[in-house]
């Protein structure tokens, strides 16, 4: 299989090479981080040696705990040499931190693993080494990249339709853009990720009430809601699950990157609000598998998945803003102090949608740029009394 090469990673990942830092990618399974691993690979091997594990290859079935990859690791290493320690789903190999401390800070080594799961940086990997590792966050193909990759004219005109509907994984490569053939290969990527990723590794016991959660956030994405209010509908279809338990299994969904949390900002308290969050999906072609129907009965929240992911990509922290007065989809700001805001909106075809998306913004008494992103026909970037409206595509495109 031809790899992806998703150069900007690659240039990342070489920054922080030889700094003593166990470097770690972490992202969604199947987005992409062992086809970067393994170009990384074969970059080095030139350098040095590489020992690469790849945990989803059956001949590293023997690699099970700590002590077996230290084994392992032992038998590869060339002295003289800087050794290049590589290891694919780390997560699979019980207190691999323990062979992550033991080495990342050798002369002339370099540590770097991927995984699937955020709890082994909160927890297990922060525990044992502290700050002494960097984490780099691989998402799903960007519209560029898709266009790329699916060898697409920019000006195709179903280009921003396919990248809507099937989303960014790396893998529909290989599978074509047919619907059938996508959603097949997207529904296998959620049922790994839920199985491995979740009801494994978390010894989930009742699977179907999770099936079912992840059916109503993706029935939901991008509306407030809350716990509560998910097991006062969950009871009325007969599953009896506390407001307590729901929140831990939305926290397992976005450990194994499924799922984003995106918490409520109140814009003129400046303070983060402590309930009734909105989620996103990590991948909206995933998502959409899961939703079943048609893109024309859901557009605006798939819309809105496709914006708040690309606000991420560009390097933004995003929560949702609450005025009196309204909702702003998207407050974004970076550690420079930089802020924008953004509505996500589809077609603005009259004054009571203009109004809305419009009006709301206005509302918001600083300075900071305003944005009304959707894909209205015929417009590009236009200027609104200060407001400006950008084309969805060129906003995947050129950004901001």
């Amino acid at each position: 299989m031809e790899l992806i090469d998703r150069q900007r990673y690659i240039e990342v990942i070489t920054k922080w090479l030889g700094k003593s830092l166990a470097i770690v990618l972490t992202g969604q399974r199947r987005v992409g981080k062992s086809c970067i691993l393994r170009l990384l690979c074969d970059k080095l091997s030139r350098e040095g040696n590489v020992i690469f594990i790849d945990k989803e290859q059956r001949q590293f079935d023997s690699i099970r705990t700590y002590l077996d990859l230290n084994e392992y690791i032992d038998a590869q290493w060339v002295e003289g040499k800087h050794n290049y320690i590589m290891i694919d789903e780390v997560q699979d190999i019980a207190e691999f931190e323990r062979t992550l401390r033991s080495f990342y800070n050798e002369p002339n080594t370099d540590v770097i693993v991927t995984g699937s799961n955020a709890k082994m940086l909160s927890s297990e990997l922060a525990t044992l080494i502290g700050g002494r590792y960097v984490e780099i966050y691989v998402q799903p193909l960007s519209f560029t990249e898709f266009l790329q990759y699916h060898k697409l004219d920019i000006n195709h005109p179903d280009a921003l339709n396919y990248y809507i509907e099937y989303g960014g994984m790396p893998g529909l490569v290989q599978v074509g853009l047919d619907r059938e053939n996508a959603y097949k290969y997207l529904a296998s990527i959620y049922d790994t990720t839920l199985l491995k990723d979740v009801v494994m590794r978390n010894q989930i016991r009742n699977a179907d009430f999770l099936t079912k959660l992840v059916q109503y956030m993706a029935d939901n994405e991008g509306k407030l809601i809350s716990a509560s209010n998910i097991s006062k509908y969950m009871r009325s279809i007969g599953e009896t699950i506390s407001p307590a338990v729901i929140i831990n299994y939305q926290k397992m969904l976005t450990e194994c990157y499924l799922l984003h949390k995106v918490s409520r900002y109140d814009i003129h308290g400046k303070r983060l609000f402590e309930s009734n969050e909105k989620f996103y999906f990590e991948d909206q072609g995933i998502r959409n598998v899961i939703a079943g129907g048609r893109r024309d009965q859901d557009i605006e929240k798939v819309i809105e998945g496709v914006i708040y992911q690309h606000l991420i990509r560009m390097g933004y922290d995003v929560h949702v803003g609450q005025l009196q007065a309204g909702e702003v989809d998207f407050v974004c700001s970076k550690p420079t102090g930089e802020r924008i805001y953004v509505q996500a909106s589809y077609i603005i075809a009259d004054e009571t949608t203009r109004e809305r998306e419009f009006g709301t913004l206005r509302k918001i008494n600083d300075n900071y740029p305003k944005y009304v992103i959707s894909i209205t026909p015929l417009v590009s970037r236009n200027d609104d009394n200060g407001i400006t409206h950008l084309n969805l595509r060129r906003f995947l495109i050129e950004g901001l």
